[in-house]
């Protein structure tokens, strides 16, 4: 499979199309890894939120414990420091819960707005390089095959555009029909370029 054509000028072209490509692609992956972090950083307030919650949760255990020692009436005094505790293990579980929340949306964001751009981007550039290389594969097929410069000359005049054969010839047509082979070798080296290959001396 060809990847670049055999002429300096236009092979710079694809090498600094490729560069740019991937460029771009790094920038987006970059942007995506930014966004990712700085949503995700949000979930710090769900860190705070989970440890005073667990701290909440344990000191009401512990003080529930010390007074509920306290003959006869222990048991009665311990119970709203019970539900004290509910309720910081509920303040915990919400503070777990924010920060699964922030993690998912960051990483949704992040891949998000990375994916679509990127994809664009690979589309455009593998279709862009795919073209290329099935044209020159087909003209180093006609080539291989044993094809003339009559026949390359022939699909020069029914591809090509006529300001370019007419550069050749006013009458390319003409000359094609009457096998005048320096017109043809300069209409076939045109259709072989616009392919990216070289004719060969």
């Amino acid at each position: 499979m060809k990847l670049y054509s055999d002429f300096g000028p236009r092979r710079a072209w694809q090498v600094f199309f490729d560069l740019i490509s991937l460029l771009f692609i790094a920038l987006w992956i970059w942007f995506g890894v930014t966004v990712y972090h700085l949503v995700d950083a949000l979930a710090e307030f769900g860190v705070h939120m989970e440890t005073a919650g667990a701290g909440f949760s344990e000191k009401m255990a512990e003080v529930g414990d010390a007074l509920g020692k306290a003959p006869g009436v222990g048991a009665v005094i311990r119970i709203p420091f019970e539900g004290a505790e509910d309720v910081g293990h509920a303040i915990e579980s919400a503070g777990q819960s924010q920060q699964d929340a922030i993690h998912q949306l960051a990483l949704t964001l992040g891949i998000g707005l990375a994916v679509l751009p990127i994809f664009m981007i690979l589309v455009v550039w593998l279709l862009t390089r795919f073209r290329f290389a099935r044209r020159a594969g087909r003209a180093k097929a006609l080539l291989r095959g044993g094809a003339g410069v009559d026949l390359l000359a022939l699909r020069a005049l029914t591809n090509q555009r006529i300001t370019t054969i007419s550069k050749v010839d006013v009458d390319a047509m003409g000359a094609w029909r009457r096998g005048d082979q320096a017109v043809m070798r300069k209409l076939a080296a045109i259709e072989l370029e616009s392919s990216g290959i070289r004719l060969q001396a």
